[in-house]
Formats: structure tokens, sequence, C-alpha cells
């Protein structure tokens, strides 16, 4: 009864926002600019405020720096056997390598990761993350400009990484903790101001997402078929390439601290960005669709992950 009782703790709060998200949107409650604006507040202050409290508090080692490095591998391969697949199954989207790449670790796995592990956790989250935010910002972002044919801009690219919030945090939180700087404000008693300011402005990070996620999953109108083709062809990807990193690392590093980080990014749904570079309406529509049918698998695996704890 307590597992019961344990599981439901952890799967009915995110149940019960999604369903708010939809009954936002269904009642004209919020506005598609009010929920596009609630996402500027997450992307660009909650979200960041995780990510700055996280990485202050890591404990550094050659592990932290290796790991980012084998998921941003890891993307480049998924991306590889997403294009294969397409062509062997020969399912005709140019995106499709792009929905077998990358998470939506930003806008929902943060969230899911603190709901089962304690947001006290986000930083066995946050190291696997860095590996597929370096990889989204920088090679993501170019093959996606080269599949539409057009040229990619490289100083606009570098300027939109280095002005992300999330970067920045990201560097802010590497350089606090990996300097000894937050050592040295535990010796002076002041580590806990930081970190009460930061779990503060993150605490409604998680409510947030689910909200805005729960508004724009819009089931109706969706090509089922490619559809699902194209989600089923990720899970396996992903499947596949999960138990490859978790023994890499377990061999590596003897390791298995950061199984369930692992576990919970590889069952997120690829970038929510990508709809910005479906240049056309047919697209847009299967890429959108793929994304709300992805996260809805993602939130069945977040129950799964929930019972076997």
């Amino acid at each position: 009864m307590s597992n019961a009782l344990e599981t439901l703790r952890t799967v009915l709060p995110v149940m019960l926002m999604l369903v708010i998200g939809m009954i936002c949107r269904s009642k004209a409650i919020l506005t598609r600019d009010g929920i596009d604006q609630l996402k500027k507040v997450v992307v660009n202050i909650t979200l960041p405020a995780v990510l700055i409290g996280s990485f202050a508090t890591t404990k550094y080692t050659l592990r932290d720096v290796v790991i980012p490095l084998m998921v941003f591998a890891i993307c480049l391969i998924a991306w590889a056997l997403g294009k294969v697949a397409g062509k062997v199954l020969r399912i005709n989207s140019r995106f499709l390598p792009f929905l077998t790449t990358g998470f939506e670790a930003g806008m929902l796995g943060y969230a899911l990761f603190a709901m089962l592990c304690g947001s006290e956790n986000t930083a066995s989250f946050a190291i696997i993350d860095l590996g597929q935010v370096l990889f989204v910002f920088t090679v993501y972002k170019i093959l996606v400009a080269m599949s539409g044919n057009t040229k990619a801009d490289a100083g606009a690219l570098i300027k939109d990484m280095l002005t992300s919030p999330i970067i920045i945090a990201i560097v802010a939180g590497v350089l606090i903790g990996a300097t000894g700087l937050y050592g040295l404000m535990e010796k002076a008693g002041i580590a806990a101001v930081f970190t009460a300011c930061t779990d503060f402005i993150a605490a409604p990070t998680g409510a947030v997402i689910l909200l805005t996620i729960g508004y724009d999953l819009v089931l109706k109108d969706i090509p089922w078929l490619p559809t699902c083709k194209a989600v089923a062809v990720r899970f396996v990807i992903m499947m596949i390439l999960r138990t490859a990193l978790i023994a890499l690392i377990q061999l590596l590093f003897h390791d298995t601290s950061l199984t369930m980080a692992i576990n919970v990014m590889f069952i997120l749904p690829p970038p929510f960005v990508l709809p910005v570079f479906a240049d056309d309406p047919d697209q847009r529509v299967y890429v959108s669709s793929v994304l709300s049918v992805s996260t809805l698998v993602a939130i069945a695996g977040f129950a799964v992950l929930a019972v076997i704890g």
C-alpha cells in the first residue's frame, strides 16, 4: 500500500498540472500569448536558477567532464541513426533525424526528475543535460539549417548560444562550484543564503512547465500513422543508446549513481524548439504531432519509473 501511495504522490501532481493546462486552453483561462510568456519566465528566470544551484553544489571530477562529452557524442549518433532509419523505413521527412535526437530537458526533464528524486539531486541530471544542451545549441542547429538548404549563420548561432540564459546559468554554476567559490561561501556561512535564493526562484519551475505542456497537448487532427512511426523509431534508438551509455559509464567509472538521471533523460521528447525550424505547414503539423505524442510517451515512462523506483 505504501508503494502505491508513493507512486501516486509522484505521478498525480504531474497528471493534475497537465489536466489544468488542458482546462486553461479549453476554457480560455490563458491565451496563447500568456502561455508563451510563462515559457519565457521559465527559460529566462526559474530554470536558470535551478541550473545555477545544481552546478554550484556539484563536486567536480574527471567524470563530470567526460560524461557530458559522451552524451554529446550519443546525440550525434542518434541523429545519424535517425537518418538511416528514415531511408530504410522510407519515412519522407527531413525532420526525422532531428526527432530522434536531443532531449527536452529544460521544459520537462528537470520537472520530472525533481518529482522522482528531489530537487536537491538535480545536479546528477544536470551533468547528463550539459552534453545535450551543448549539442542542441551548436551542431543540432547547424544540421537543421543545412537540411533546409540554407546557409547556417555561424555568428548568429554563436551569439544565440553565448546569450542563452540556460548556457549562462550553466557556466555560472560551474564556475561557482569548480573554482571552490561555493566552498568558501559555506565556510563564510553565506552558502545557505545563496541556496535559499536559488531554491525560492526555482520553486515554480515544475508546475509552470507542466501547465504549459498540458496547454499544448492538442491531440485532435494528429496524423497517427506517420507520427507513431517516428515516435517508435525514436524510442528504439533511445533505448539502445541508453543501455550503451549506462554500460559505458559503469565500465569506465564503476558508477551507477547516474542511472535514474539517464533513464529520465532518455524517455524525454525531442527539443520543443524544433517546430520553429519547420518551414512549411505540413512539416509543422508532423513535427508538432510527434512532439505531442512523444510527450505522452515520456509521461507514461515517468509513471513506470515511479512504480519501479
